[in-house]
């Protein structure tokens, strides 16, 4: 009886399965789409990068080389770029700081073929030299752009050689962080000089110097020239703009002196306690800005302008004298032969002088 009950339980539970298994088939075809409805959309995707600076790297790379100074040994080393050749001779714009002192200049290409280089003109103040190789050497000439058709904000890149020669060819990009911004740097006689330069945030590290600092074009727009670094400053990199370089080149082409305008007076800082006393300087008041004279030059402008000792210099054509480095960058962006107003204090009285630059050092 029980076996007869369990034999009733199973064949129901068939049933009801199958029944289940039927209705269950019938939603599925009348609810669900048919397979020939459903379509699968695959579509073939292609990755670019859009601001690559290949092109512009290419057009400028092989006209970029090492520069080896030689004292007795290898001392330093920078970079340089071809930017003229002519039926003979090839051209190298650097650094005059990357090649002072050099007994012997070499320079290599990209090729790692060295040679060695003719330094035909440097000047100190302006951070340029012009080095002449022969034309089979010369591998790509740059093409030179404008700094002044830049934004903040505008792609630049670098190509040198930063720390060793074995990391020649390096390139780095970044971006024109500002324009206008001025920069103390040593004189070979350690003394102090102030320069208008370009900034960036394009990674520049020693032996970067002399370099070009180029547009997305591959136009060379500055010369690498130095790099800020602090503890409390991430990097901040520096470039003189091509245009600066170009107002002097033919002329360190051709070995000339690059003649500034001379006033005639030897100064300190009027802020300069210490130098003060040492010169024996007593002012009648404290000055934060400015200079004081205490020697004048025998025939010169300063002389014929009447300038004496003690004398505190406080404007050039208006514009607000720091300090003795601050006095320099004004007066040399002027001409030999230019008449300039200079504003001057003696004895509690301010007066103001015209003089005419007439001397170059």
């Amino acid at each position: 009886m029980i076996f007869l009950k369990n034999k009733i339980i199973y064949i129901c539970s068939i049933i009801i399965s199958l029944f289940i298994g039927i209705c269950g088939t019938l939603v599925v075809v009348y609810y669900i789409p048919e397979e020939e409805n459903i379509t699968k959309v695959v579509e073939e995707v292609t990755i670019t990068e859009s601001d690559t600076i290949a092109p512009a790297v290419d057009k400028l790379y092989d006209a970029v080389v090492t520069v080896l100074n030689y004292a007795h040994e290898l001392s330093a080393t920078g970079t340089g770029f071809v930017y003229k050749t002519d039926d003979d001779y090839g051209y190298i714009l650097t650094n005059h700081h990357v090649i002072s002192g050099a007994r012997k200049i070499e320079v290599t290409n990209t090729q790692n073929i060295t040679v060695e280089a003719t330094l035909l003109g440097s000047d100190e103040y302006a951070d340029l030299a012009v080095l002449r190789v022969d034309k089979d050497f010369v591998l790509k000439v740059a093409v030179l752009g404008s700094s002044t058709e830049l934004e903040i904000g505008d792609t630049v890149f670098a190509i040198g050689t930063p720390v060793d020669v074995k990391y020649s060819g390096t390139v780095t990009k970044g971006i024109i962080s500002g324009f206008n911004r001025t920069v103390n740097v040593t004189l070979d006689d350690g003394g102090q000089f102030m320069m208008e330069v370009l900034q960036t945030n394009t990674a520049i590290n020693p032996g970067n110097s002399g370099g070009p600092l180029a547009n997305i074009n591959g136009e060379v727009i500055g010369i690498n020239t130095l790099k800020l670094v602090e503890d409390e400053i991430e990097g901040m990199g520096f470039a003189i703009p091509i245009e600066m370089a170009t107002t002097v080149l033919d002329r360190l082409e051709n070995g000339e002196k690059i003649e500034r305008p001379l006033l005639g007076i030897s100064m300190i800082d009027a802020n300069n306690q210490y130098a003060l006393f040492t010169y024996k300087v007593y002012l009648d008041k404290d000055y934060s800005k400015g200079v004081v004279v205490i020697d004048v030059e025998d025939n010169t402008p300063a002389s014929v302008a009447g300038f004496q000792k003690d004398d505190v210099i406080l404007k050039i054509d208006g514009i607000e004298i720091e300090d003795n480095t601050h006095f320099k960058y004004i007066l040399y962006k002027y001409s030999i032969g230019d008449t300039i107003k200079i504003e001057y204090e003696r004895n509690g009285k301010v007066k103001t002088v015209e003089v005419k630059l007439t001397v170059a050092i």
